[in-house]
């Protein structure tokens, strides 16, 4: 993607709107308006800001990788809240199988919306940057790529991830990266 040299105008109604990326970032369904002038402006700015939480996401997935390289996901510890974190997901989520693939259409379907977004609404005061937009493996059994990767908040990161450690399904990330250790 390129929006030229720095400097340069922009024409919003030339300007390339990544829908895709953008229903990644929805978090309400509402029933599309004719933009305001003002909101066509703003078009390359939503772009850029959503290309920033992008690229923040992939960051926070290569650290996390990292870190599971480096340490039984069974022995990690996510936030200072991980037990509270874990209570509360099974509680609101009982169906939630931490094992099996997530099943993104059903997670970010209008009541999947509406049931995460009170979830993560308890951490709001509670867990910095709750609302973030991270990257989240799909299925615990394989590497982040890109058929294996959705779009998350940063609560349903956490939530996700703290369940399936406290289960040990990341624990072959550590195991691959150190075959002479034992269990």
């Amino acid at each position: 993607m390129s929006l030229g040299p720095a400097g340069a105008s922009l024409d919003p109604e030339q300007a390339e709107n990544f829908e895709d990326m953008e229903k990644q970032f929805a978090v309400k369904c509402t029933t599309p308006k004719k933009p305001s002038s003002a909101q066509v402006i703003k078009r390359p700015i939503l772009i850029h800001r959503m290309l920033i939480i992008y690229f923040e996401g992939v960051q926070h997935m290569s650290t996390y990788w990292a870190i599971l390289e480096k340490a039984r996901g069974s022995k990690l510890r996510l936030t200072k809240m991980d037990d509270d974190i874990y209570e509360h997901f099974k509680k609101e989520f009982p169906e939630f199988d931490p094992i099996e693939t997530i099943d993104e259409d059903k997670m970010k379907s209008k009541e999947g919306k509406e049931r995460w977004r009170n979830f993560m609404m308890a951490y709001e005061k509670k867990v910095e940057d709750y609302n973030f937009g991270t990257m989240l493996r799909a299925n615990p059994k394989f590497e982040y790529g890109e058929k294996e990767t959705i779009f998350a908040v940063r609560m349903q990161f956490y939530a996700i991830e703290i369940a399936r450690n406290r289960l040990g399904l990341n624990d072959w990330i550590y195991e691959r990266e150190h075959p002479n250790e034992a269990k």
